[in-house]
């Protein structure tokens, strides 16, 4: 391998005469006085010769009396320098033999035996001359053949063994190095050894740990390059950038449908096969992602961490919380394509767009009638189950949705949030302003489909097409007497319990009914806003101005049965009949 060369061995290796200076030169590229280290190069490469290292032009440095030594950079061959003595005429001529490439063109430059694959570990001269013994005479050939073997026989072992070393015994996956697969054995085994010294939640990764103690902290040293916000960890800004840039890379196989995060179209992927492998400790019930599981449990435990920081009002998670805040800010940016309506959440802009397609995808599964939100189904099943949660804290009524109880508690109260800005009068409940408002500007979006009558509620076409069916499906529990909505119904009883729970306030009359309030306070302020459309007549009520247009049309819609007469009035038959329903108490 390597050996002690004298000039004369110059000579007998090269074929040249020392004072060749153009071979000293060439000589300058294999000759090397100091001692030197040579690391094993990858397999793949080649020795080369004097000529082809040449070519590769290594930086070449000069030494006193015309000695040089090679420093080669980016090379497979790197050479170390080791100390050097300080009289470089002591350290013997040292040899380094390299392979030449030329095939065959140049064999003198050969004359040396290149380094195996154990020997390029470390080429050592001088005194470990001994060590190595006499170089063997062999041929190029089958020192290349023998080389490659042993190289490519010890590699293949090696990787093999690493393979083995870095392999997960539990689930076989494969990691480059025992760091990585000692945590991903935590996996199995649970183990979390990184606990957070403020409330004590443990973790399996230094990383994790590092990432949950700025949630104490308030850290967030990643911020967006393009708007500026801020995240305590690198993977949420990673993706928060995805919005920016609408890349959703990661596609479902089933439907097409994209997403921009891996864990997204995971939960998403559970929609078709129907997995819900999260599971309440406390009622059961089974969730397709982590998230889910977490914001249920809060309905157990009342949990509310998000507060908004203008009114203080609190929620259980952070979407509801991001809701909330835009009643403060007025911000509406979600825009329905077909109208332009706003909304402040995506949710509720695509229930709004069911009102244009007349999508009602949620059918009840007992009478098949068919909703456009969910919830609405939901409240529509306690119509069959009788159920009804929600109890006042007052009077101790019970309703089946949240929505009617707040409503109720305003009876209370007192409290009339929702005024009309044209007249300024105040309403309880949002829907009763939305009635209202529809007297000023005469809409009446509700038509019967039998005669065309138009109403101005949706309650009202009800009880009205009512008349054309006959149907009265509430009944008076006292007497048996039907109607045909509920409002008439609950107006009736109070002439079996006396119930007058509305007062005038100007002579202290009570009445049974708000309606009839409402007509005889027009005694006191002399209002008669129904007017004849024939003559011009003016009157208290609707319903005075609809017995009076019948003495222009003529119409009698009420007929003796024993005799045929008709009247025009209810109580002219009464009379005609003999009936006598209100006696004398004295």
């Amino acid at each position: 391998m390597c050996a002690r060369t004298t000039p004369k061995d110059k000579e007998e290796l090269f074929g040249v005469k020392e004072e060749s200076e153009e071979h000293l030169q060439l000589l300058g590229h294999v000759c090397m006085q100091p001692r030197v280290v040579l690391r094993r190069a990858d397999d793949g490469e080649k020795y080369l010769g004097p000529e082809k290292q040449e070519l590769k032009s290594p930086h070449v440095k000069k030494e006193e009396g015309e000695h040089a030594y090679i420093k080669e950079e980016k090379e497979p061959l790197r050479v170390k320098e080791e100390e050097v003595e300080d009289d470089v005429t002591k350290s013997p001529l040292t040899f380094v033999a390299l392979k030449s490439d030329d095939n065959g063109e140049h064999e003198d430059d050969r004359g040396a035996e290149p380094p195996s694959s154990s020997s390029t570990q470390h080429m050592k001269t001088e005194g470990d001359a001994d060590q190595w013994g006499p170089p063997q005479a062999q041929s190029d050939d089958t020192w290349s053949q023998s080389a490659d073997t042993d190289n490519d026989d010890e590699y293949a072992k090696r990787n093999h063994a690493d393979n083995n070393r870095c392999k997960c015994s539990q689930c076989g996956k494969t990691f480059s190095s025992k760091g990585y697969l000692n945590v991903h054995l935590r996996k199995h085994t649970g183990e979390k050894p990184f606990a957070c010294p403020d409330c004590g939640k443990s973790f399996s990764q230094q990383s994790h740990l590092t990432s949950h103690t700025r949630t104490h902290s308030g850290e967030k040293p990643f911020a967006c390059p393009d708007c500026g916000q801020s995240f305590s960890d690198k993977r949420s800004l990673k993706e928060h950038t995805g919005t920016h840039t609408g890349e959703k890379p990661f596609a479902c196989p089933d439907c097409g449908q994209s997403f921009s995060q891996q864990s997204h179209l995971t939960s998403h992927t559970r929609t078709h096969t129907r997995e819900k492998p999260f599971a309440c400790s406390d009622c059961g019930k089974r969730f397709s992602d982590k998230g889910s599981l977490k914001k249920h449990t809060r309905t157990h435990t009342g949990e509310k961490p998000f507060a908004c920081p203008d009114c203080g009002k609190r929620f259980s998670d952070k979407g509801n919380l991001k809701k909330h805040t835009r009643t403060h800010t007025g911000e509406k940016p979600f825009a329905c394509p077909d109208c332009g309506k706003r909304f402040s959440d995506k949710g509720s802009l695509k229930k709004h767009t069911r009102t244009h397609t007349g999508e009602k995808p949620f059918a009840c599964s007992d009478c098949g009638k068919s909703f456009s939100v969910k919830g609405s189904l939901k409240i529509h099943k306690r119509t069959h189950t009788g159920e009804k949660p929600f109890a006042c804290p007052d009077c101790g009524k019970r309703f089946s949705d949240k929505r009617s109880l707040k409503t109720h508690t305003r009876t209370h109260t007192g409290e009339k949030p929702f005024a009309c800005p044209d007249c300024g009068k105040r309403f309880s409940e949002k829907g009763s302003l939305k009635t209202h408002t529809r007297t000023h500007t005469g809409e009446k979006p509700f038509a019967c489909p039998d005669c065309g009558q138009s109403f101005s509620q949706q309650s009202r076409l009800t009880c009205h097409t009512r008349t054309h069916t006959g149907e009265k499906p509430f009944s008076c529990p006292d007497c048996g007497k039907r109607f045909s909505d509920k409002g008439n119904l609950k107006t009736h009883t109070r002439t079996h319990t006396g119930e007058k729970p509305f007062a005038c306030p100007d002579c202290g009359k009570r009445f049974s009914d708000k309606g009839s309030l409402k007509t005889h306070t027009r005694t006191h302020t002399g209002e008669k806003p129904f007017a004849c459309p024939d003559c011009g007549k003016r009157f208290t009520d609707r319903r005075s101005l609809k017995t009076h247009t019948r003495t222009h049309t003529g119409e009698k819609p009420f007929a003796c049965q024993d005799c045929g007469k008709c009247f025009s009035q209810k109580g002219s038959l009464k009379t005609h009949t003999g009936e006598k329903p209100f006696s004398c108490s004295d």
